[in-house]
C-alpha cells in the first residue's frame, strides 16, 4: 500500500485521481479573490451547478425589492384626496383632537409618491391640523383671561370647516389650498 503524496496517511482511493480524458474539475477562487466568470452562484441567479437559493435575496428570508408603484387612477385620486381629509377629521373627533394628524400622515406616507393630488390634499390636511393644534395650544393660556373660551371653539369650528371644504374639492377634483393656512408640509 503506497502512501498519498500530498499526505503521507492516506492512501490513494479509487475516484482521486481524474480518468484520462475528462476535464479537470474547476477550483473555486482563492479567498478574498472575485469568483471568476464561470463560477456558478456568486452574483449570478440560480442555476445548474448552485446550491438552491445561492445568489436570490428571498433564500435568505429579505423579500425581494417593490415592484415600482403603480399611479392612482383619477376616480382613487379624488377617493384618497376626500378620505385624507374626512379620516382626519373623523378621527381628531374621536380622539378628541390628539391623533387628528394620524390619518392625514398615513394617507401622505402613503400615497405622496404616487399621486400628487393626493399628496397635496393630503399635506393640506396635515397643515390644516397643525394650524388646529397651534390654535388650541393658543387657546389654553387665554382662558385664564377668558378670550380663550371664545378662540378655542372658532379653532375647532375653523378646522371642522377646512376639513369638509378640502373633502368636497378633492371629490371633485379640485386642486385646493385652505385659507389663513401655511404650507409647513408640502
Amino acid at each position: 500500500m503506497t502512501d498519498h503524496p500530498d499526505h503521507p496517511d492516506q492512501s490513494p482511493r479509487a475516484g482521486d485521481w481524474p480518468t484520462p480524458g475528462t476535464p479537470p474539475a474547476p477550483t473555486p477562487p482563492a479567498y478574498g479573490s472575485p469568483p471568476s466568470a464561470g463560477t456558478p452562484g456568486y452574483g449570478s441567479p440560480p442555476g445548474y451547478g448552485s446550491p438552491p437559493g445561492y445568489g436570490s435575496p428571498s433564500a435568505y428570508g429579505v423579500p425581494p425589492p417593490p415592484a415600482a408603484a403603480q399611479p392612482l387612477s383619477p376616480a382613487e385620486e379624488r377617493q384618497w384626496g376626500m378620505l385624507a381629509h374626512l379620516l382626519t377629521l373623523v378621527v381628531a373627533v374621536v380622539t378628541s383632537g390628539g391623533l387628528g394628524f394620524v390619518a392625514a400622515l398615513v394617507i401622505y406616507l402613503m400615497y405622496k409618491d404616487r399621486s400628487a393630488f393626493v399628496r397635496r390634499h393630503a399635506a393640506n390636511a396635515l397643515n390644516v391640523q397643525i394650524i388646529t393644534l397651534i390654535g388650541v395650544v393658543i387657546s389654553i393660556p387665554l382662558m385664564f383671561v377668558l378670550i380663550g373660551f371664545l378662540t378655542l371653539p372658532a379653532v375647532l369650528i375653523y378646522a371642522l370647516v377646512m376639513h369638509v371644504l378640502g373633502a368636497v374639492k378633492a371629490n371633485n377634483g379640485e386642486v385646493w389650498d385652505p385659507p389663513l393656512t401655511p404650507r409647513m408640509v408640502s
